[in-house]
């Protein structure tokens, strides 16, 4: 596993982490020792972006040159090493290069034709400011917007489809259950395995807060600041609750950041939607109650504060 830390970030994550209990073997590569690598027979550093020399691609479609910034530390390799290595231990056919750019090239190389067409890029072109806007087929300028002048299609036209929305039961807002709301915090970026470590970030934001309209809570018995516990079929959550307005009276808002008992996605479910693909994250029936402020370890921000 590559730089995920699923343990934290997938749906159902109680039946996520035990599937990687199962496996034989678990190796996890990553530069963060995330609670997913946690469960890894062996964990393998990486270089992470400054370290490392390559290409990333914008959302707006330009590909751009990454350069190394510093030198990564004494036995870190880069996950292209790692795959060469493997492919060389396993006697795999073909040719595995560690070096960024010639891999850059083999991309553009089996992208020519396709839809996200790198055939025409180098690192020439790149290093020389070239703005590459893929598709950027051989011979051509690269596509700075898509659909400009036409769509993909052989007349050029748009293809508009109705949508009939698929009946599903909806959460039940009956005896206690509430609609789970999952999401960001400021603060946090994804499942945390970064920015729990800076101690600025981690101390404004040290653990989930579930967010709670006032009425709401006064109809549970929670106060600002007091302990709730969330639970469903799939698991349970114990957080502190913060008293919020600024959502639907039917519902809870609770970050994704955090790890153990307060992730967020203990709770929500694996259905995906069948197009693509993505966990049904904001459609979790949970039921909600006060309770009294658990035993539980130091924030993480403490922690890694007093090993440091």
């Amino acid at each position: 596993m590559h730089g995920a830390n699923v343990v934290v970030s997938a749906p159902d994550a109680d039946r996520v982490r035990g599937g990687l209990l199962s496996l034989d073997f678990l190796v996890v590569c990553d530069f963060f020792f995330s609670e997913t690598a946690a469960l890894a027979d062996v964990v393998l550093p990486v270089t992470q972006w400054a370290e490392e020399e390559g290409t990333m691609t914008s959302l707006e479609g330009r590909v751009l040159r990454r350069r190394r910034a510093i030198d990564p530390p004494d036995g870190v390799r880069s996950e292209l090493w790692i795959f060469q290595e493997l492919a060389r231990r396993l006697d795999a056919p073909g040719v595995y290069s560690a070096e960024p750019g010639l891999v850059f090239d083999e991309l553009c190389r089996a992208s020519a034709g396709g839809i996200a067409d790198y055939s025409g890029l180098d690192y020439a072109l790149l290093d020389a400011g070239e703005p590459g806007y893929w598709p950027y087929p051989a011979g051509s300028g690269g596509t700075p917007r898509l659909f400009l002048d036409r769509f993909a299609h052989e007349d050029g036209r748009a293809r508009i489809v109705a949508v009939t929305a698929r009946a599903v039961a909806a959460p039940a807002q009956t005896q206690g259950a509430l609609t789970l709301i999952t999401g960001r915090l400021l603060e946090h970026y994804q499942s945390g395995a970064q920015t729990r470590r800076v101690p600025e970030l981690a101390g404004a934001q040290p653990e989930a807060r579930m967010q709670v309209p006032p009425a709401t809570a006064a109809g549970l018995g929670l106060t600002d600041g007091g302990w709730a516990e969330l639970a469903n079929e799939r698991g349970i959550v114990r957080c502190r609750a913060q008293l919020s307005a600024d959502i639907r009276p039917d519902t809870v808002f609770l970050p994704f950041h955090f790890p153990a008992d307060q992730r967020a996605n203990l709770l929500t479910a694996g259905s995906t939607d069948p197009v693509s693909g993505m966990p049904e994250f904001k459609r979790t029936a949970v039921r909600v109650r006060a309770i009294d402020a658990p035993d539980r370890p130091a924030p993480d921000h403490e922690r890694v504060m007093a090993d440091a």
